[in-house]
């Protein structure tokens, strides 16, 4: 027999209600559950997409004003992003600018008919009586503005929709602006249709927030090229843009990065998946063969390695795994100049690099007599001689004018000991030597002026990429976000935005090769040999 304080509850609805309480706490409960409203295919878990979710939460609660998403295609970002996300912030009992029914959306891809499917299906969730059994009571749909292009609702939100190619977002304002997939993978090497969409990222969108200071901006996308929408967003980035990278297969390096709220990768092992579930060992490797690398780079791993690129491979530089640097016999900077604030030029870059040496592990030798009747000796030698190596200290790239320049790398030669200055030979580079000779005579480090003569930028990096391939070139811990700037820009040369760091690199390495600093293993080696043969006695010239 039913109790009669409990027999005027209703089961169903007592379900509903915990389902409603929990899907507002939670955007990755609220897509999971919404799932089978436009999708048939069945759920399948993965904690990527938790990972997402999470940072769009904090968007509503009004934690991150910028948010720059990088994943590969496949991976919900359309579904969570351009489907459930405003479906569940208008869900919300938190009125705010970006939270509850009266938030504006404005969404945007690279084409018109991209936009239209995502926002379909988002007016199918919010239009079932699986969402109306829930927040039906929240808001309705206005039967006056309810297509796939715009639909509002009787709180004052609306969800509307433009693309590149129409620019037809001016005029309107949002609270919320989403950017899903601006860049067109097929279209990426256009530098008409690259300058096409940032002109619009910067100029249109730039101006359609409602309120600068609360509302919010998503990016969300495949990384297509270094040049597509996330690049240039990074350029112009000065610390106000969280990234949330999510490659397929783990790279340690990224382990130390971590967004405004805390989140870091929970993969540790390098090459473990990012949603096993559904992109297992055998399907990430087909997508790998079927994409060939430098589109795997971007695509998949969210660092994209132009194609023609690739004369430093990134595994080729050995990682400094002490707490402190060795000792430096001898200590270059290495300048490239440009002296302007002009985002559209290439940055003045300098890269200081360290000599030092470690010493031969005592190997067994045979010693060659120079007469061929004597017999070869062989030898246990440990002769205390040192093989040079090479250590990236510190590296910098800014935009800067002639006196800030100046000072800028005045600062860091003293700071970093500096023995000599290299510098490109070029107008920009003559005006900052005179500037350094007139204002810093007394300084302890030599300048020097670095001419290139007619070799141009790619011959150069060939001509020293043989020491990085034989391990003769170190830097810290990709951690550090300098570190990963030179590192990516040497692996993506010469396709890489800008080259500064590339000029720096061919520069350094060059002029301590020329000049004996650092030798290839197989010249070093050539060089012990030729000590160890036993010449006999020499005799003089003349008797005395």
């Amino acid at each position: 027999m039913i109790p009669s304080n409990l027999s005027g509850i209703d089961p169903r609805a007592q379900l509903i209600d915990l389902d409603r309480v929990e899907m507002e706490d939670s955007l990755y409960l609220f897509l999971r559950g919404a799932w089978h409203v436009w999708d048939s295919d069945p759920w399948i878990d993965g904690w990527c997409i938790d990972a997402i979710a999470e940072h769009l939460q904090a968007v509503v609660d009004g934690q991150i004003k910028r948010l720059c998403i990088n994943i590969p295609p496949r991976c919900t970002k359309t579904a969570t992003c351009s489907i459930a996300f405003p479906a569940w912030a208008w869900a919300q009992q938190k009125i705010s600018h970006t939270s509850g029914p009266g938030v504006k959306f404005l969404y945007a891809s690279y084409r018109d008919d991209l936009s239209r499917e995502a926002a379909g299906h988002c007016r199918t969730v919010i239009e079932s009586q699986w969402y109306r059994d829930r927040w039906g009571e929240r808001f309705s749909l206005a039967h006056d503005q309810n297509t796939r292009a715009r639909f509002d609702n009787d709180k004052g939100g609306y969800r509307m929709i433009t693309s590149v190619e129409s620019k037809g977002s001016t005029g309107f304002g949002a609270n919320i602006i989403v950017l899903d997939d601006c860049n067109s993978a097929k279209e990426i090497e256009s530098e008409a249709v690259v300058e096409s969409t940032t002109e619009w990222f910067d100029g249109t969108l730039g101006t359609r927030l409602n309120n600068q200071k609360l509302g919010a901006v998503i990016q969300i996308q495949q990384r297509v090229g270094e040049r597509d929408l996330t690049g240039h967003i990074q350029t112009k980035n000065k610390g106000e843009w969280d990234f949330l990278i999510l490659p397929m297969r783990f790279e340690t390096w990224r382990k130390s990065h971590v967004t405004s709220i805390g989140w870091s990768d929970p993969r540790a092992e390098e090459g473990e998946l990012l949603w096993p579930e559904r992109f297992d060992t055998q399907v990430v490797q087909g997508l790998e063969d079927w994409m060939l690398p430098w589109r795997a780079a971007g695509q998949l791993q969210q660092r994209p390695a132009p194609k023609g690129g690739g004369i430093i491979e990134r595994d080729w530089w050995r990682l400094w795994e002490g707490e402190t640097f060795p000792a430096f016999d001898y200590v270059l900077a290495t300048l490239d100049t440009a002296y302007t604030e002009d985002q559209m030029n290439d940055p003045s870059g300098m890269i200081i690099w360290g000599v030092f040496s470690d010493p031969i592990p005592e190997s067994p030798t045979r010693v060659i007599p120079s007469d061929p009747r004597e017999r070869p000796l062989n030898l246990h030698v440990n002769d205390g001689r040192t093989t040079p190596k090479v250590m990236m200290i510190w590296a910098w790239e800014k935009y800067l004018k002639l006196h800030d320049l100046v000072v800028t790398t005045a600062t860091a030669c003293t700071k970093y000991k500096v023995d000599l200055l290299l510098i490109e030979n070029k107008s920009s580079g003559i005006s900052v030597s005179q500037e350094l000779r007139r204002l810093f005579s007394n300084s302890r480090y030599g300048i020097q002026m670095f001419d290139p003569k007619s070799q141009d930028k790619v011959a150069r990096l060939n001509s020293v990429a043989p020491l990085f391939y034989e391990g003769l070139v170190f830097s810290p811990s990709e951690k550090y976000p300098w570190v990963e700037a030179v590192i990516a820009q040497a692996e993506r040369f010469p396709k890489s935005r800008h080259d500064e760091f590339v000029d720096c690199i061919s520069m350094g390495i060059r002029h301590l090769r020329e000049n004996s600093l650092i030798c290839r293993v197989v010249e070093r080696e050539a060089e012990i040999e030729q000590s160890k043969i036993y010449r006999g006695r020499e005799e003089p010239l003349y008797s005395v």
